[in-house]
């Protein structure tokens, strides 16, 4: 198995090209279930969940063509609507094709979703809005269930909690059903957002984008089709190697990057004392020597992504002092905390708050990646530490970050990738 090793007290200097995102990613392959033609997709990231999906649409029958960083999709070709076990619980993300098949075929099997252990994150809000539409929906040996052999039906939809991935699924289900359905409590992420910008532009109607509610006019069951598109910059990449730059105290600019989908983390980095020069698609980080605390709350866009808050915590042990962060998304995402502990860190966890004491003197030592965003604040956390650092389970990174050994070794970072 893999691991990667970091040597510390590591000062950092150049640029760094952002991949395209993979959250905006994953959606978008599943949305090429709508379409009756072939589709080209550009800026993919090469991490293991794309190829977990594109795997996922290859079993069902699909034709997948990925090379460099793009690829082309095609799923007239589909045959099989159950999405195995095998796939599913690897990546949670595989829940996605649940709304694009029934849509489309009116019926199918997905495995119930696995992926990273950083807390509960329920189906049931995207099968009681399927039901709405008037989906049969049964759980039976660990898979769902769903007919909707007339094809479903557009309605109004109310959503208890904000759910991004839920969002992306019914979006993706009402566009072929039959009628309008309004989606109220709609999450706002970008990365929603241009899903919703594709399907508007190639044939399916949607008032509201980038709202809390969505009205998506149906094509009663007529498949579209898709012109080549570009995925969006990866914002939580951007914002790991913005805290790098800021935790080594390094001038660092990232390029190939959308700079209003970074509102609220360069807020906090401005709080601790960074300024910025940006440009259309450029952020330069000039750090401070003098790292100042914070204060950090999670919760869905345009507020503070649970998905930094691992970064900002590494980043909070070199801070001045005492900084609190809350986690109000996940219940199990603290637990890249012990392992920073056996760095050195000062943390006390009271249940969903994290404190952090700083400035403390972190040291090298043999660490394990929890979750995907955990890994990255470990690696943050080893440019820093004094002396090696291997951090073990870099699969979890595998999922998530593209070619971040070479770009952090591209900025001057001494970091190898080695085997047990």
């Amino acid at each position: 198995m893999d691991y990667l090793q970091l040597e510390g007290i590591k000062s950092l200097n150049g640029t760094i090209k952002i991949s395209g995102a993979k959250n905006a990613s994953l959606p978008l392959i599943a949305m090429t279930i709508l379409a009756k033609n072939s589709i080209h997709i550009k800026n993919l990231p090469h991490v293991v969940d794309i190829n977990t999906l594109l795997k996922l649409l290859t079993n069902l029958g699909a034709t997948c063509d990925f090379r460099d960083d793009r690829v082309v999709v095609d799923t007239s070709t589909i045959t099989e609507t159950k999405a195995t076990y095998d796939i599913v619980k690897t990546m949670r993300a595989s829940i996605l094709v649940l709304g694009p098949i029934l849509t489309r075929f009116g019926h199918c099997e997905v495995s119930l979703p696995g992926g990273c252990a950083i807390g509960q994150r329920p189906v049931d809000l995207h099968l009681k809005a399927l039901e709405q539409m008037g989906a049969s929906i049964a759980i039976k040996n660990g898979y769902i269930e769903a007919s909707a052999p007339n094809g479903l039906k557009g309605c109004p939809i109310i959503f208890d909690k904000i759910t991004v991935t839920g969002t992306a699924n019914i979006v993706m289900a009402a566009a072929l059903a039959h009628g309008n359905t309004t989606i109220t409590n709609a999450a706002r992420e970008p990365e929603v957002v241009q899903l919703c910008e594709i399907l508007n532009a190639n044939g399916v109607k949607i008032d509201g984008i980038g709202t809390a509610v969505l009205t998506v006019h149906g094509t009663n069951g007529k498949c579209i089709d898709i012109q080549e598109f570009t995925v969006i910059p990866d914002r939580i990449e951007a914002g790991t190697y913005l805290c790098a730059g800021a935790i080594t105290h390094s001038e660092l600019t990232i390029s190939h990057v959308e700079p209003k989908h970074l509102g609220s983390v360069l807020a906090k980095l401005e709080e601790m004392g960074s300024t910025f020069t940006q440009t259309e698609d450029t952020i330069t980080i000039h750090p401070s020597q003098n790292i100042k605390p914070v204060k950090i709350t999670t919760q869905e866009y345009p507020a503070f992504p649970t998905d930094m808050q691992a970064q900002f915590l590494a980043l909070a042990t070199q801070a001045d002092g005492v900084s609190i962060i809350e986690e109000r998304l996940f219940e199990n995402r603290f637990m890249h905390v012990s392992e920073l502990q056996r760095m050195g860190a000062d943390i006390t966890l009271n249940g969903s708050v994290a404190t952090v004491s700083g400035k403390n003197s972190l040291s090298g030592t043999d660490v394990m990646a929890t979750d995907l965003r955990a890994s990255s604040a470990l690696v943050l956390a080893a440019l820093v530490a004094e002396g090696t650092t291997n951090i073990h389970r870099i699969y979890h990174l595998d999922r998530g970050y593209d070619r971040l050994k070479e770009k952090l070794e591209d900025v001057g970072a001494k970091i190898k990738r080695l085997k047990d």
